[in-house]
């Protein structure tokens, strides 16, 4: 029970104090992949934490300890005798456990489905109001709006309207367009589709709040540095300057947006990234997050387990 409310303790404060570190670190936005990553691990580390801490409680750390097939039989006395299941902790840990695991389940199947049926929409109008142009390789829409956005999926593809070729420059055209196509090409929609799933799963929640936010800035700062390494970062600079007020569907990736106009300052000067040591440490950090729940929750079983072990080859 000790090692459960340690991993209980170790969830609520990685939920409540690591959003201000994280939105203060002033290296993410050199190193946008490193801090999304740094945002998700975060996430599953409280998810994993309570889990674990529902399976503490209801598993003794020795049985643990005894080995898997051990543990298999203690389950299965458990789910069978009705006497422990009648113990106060052990229900309480399964309907806790149970409960987390159905809701992040239950609400990151909806956020994909419902995406899903709004893109399948969207794309069916859009083959009808659009054209498929060979040479940007994009559909085109005749809109007089500045609107250029990738809509993401099985078939995905980028999108951009006459009114943004009229008034954007061949070069910047194409800078906006390889932004659109690192957003498909590197699933964006799907770490935008987490950090929502758990900010709905689990409301005022700080660490999932503002992962939402953060992740959302952060995957459009990732997009713009590989764009960046094909074109002038003054012509992606100049396109999103020209897009800045238009509004994309919100199940789509736009390379406009509010976040636009600070962009374009990062393109125009960017900053030197981070060092290899710097690196490294946010690597240890990911993992560190990752395998911190694991670490806690395993303890008291290989202790049990070295001290079973330990005490049999002694008496030998």
């Amino acid at each position: 029970m000790t090692m459960a409310v340690v991993l209980a303790l170790y969830g609520v404060l990685t939920a409540l104090a690591l959003p201000r570190l994280l939105r203060r670190a002033a290296w993410a936005d050199r190193a946008p992949r490193l801090a999304i990553a740094m945002w998700q691990a975060a996430g599953a580390s409280v998810i994993a934490s309570a889990l674990l801490a529902a399976f503490a409680a209801a598993v003794p750390a020795s049985v643990v300890g005894h080995g898997l097939a051990g543990l298999f039989e203690a389950c299965a006395a458990l789910l069978g005798d009705e006497a422990s299941l009648n113990s106060t902790s052990t229900r309480v840990a399964l309907v806790v456990g149970g409960l987390i695991l159905t809701r992040v389940t239950y609400v990151s199947a909806a956020v994909l489905l419902r995406a899903r049926h709004e893109r399948r929409r969207h794309a069916e109008a859009l083959a009808l109001l659009g054209r498929h142009d060979l040479d940007l390789d994009a559909l085109v829409v005749d809109y007089d709006e500045r609107l250029a956005y990738c809509l993401p999926g099985r078939k995905g593809h980028t999108v951009i309207t006459t009114g943004a070729l009229r008034s954007l420059a061949p070069e910047q055209v194409a800078a906006v367009l390889a932004h659109e196509q690192a957003h498909l090409r590197g699933r964006h929609h799907l770490v935008l589709a987490t950090a929502e799933a758990l900010a709905r799963a689990f409301p005022r929640l700080p660490l999932f709040d503002q992962a939402r936010v953060e992740v959302a800035r952060l995957i459009e700062l990732l997009a713009d540095d590989v764009a960046a390494r094909r074109h002038q970062r003054i012509h992606l600079a100049a396109a999103l300057v020209g897009l800045a007020t238009g509004k994309v569907p919100a199940f789509a990736l736009g390379a406009g947006g509010e976040t636009a106009l600070t962009r374009v300052r990062r393109m125009l000067h960017p900053q030197a990234p981070l060092g290899r040591r710097e690196r490294i440490a946010g690597r240890l950090a990911v993992t560190a997050l990752l395998g911190g729940p694991a670490t806690l929750a395993a303890a008291p079983g290989v202790a049990a387990f070295l001290a079973h072990h330990c005490h049999s080859f002694l008496t030998l």
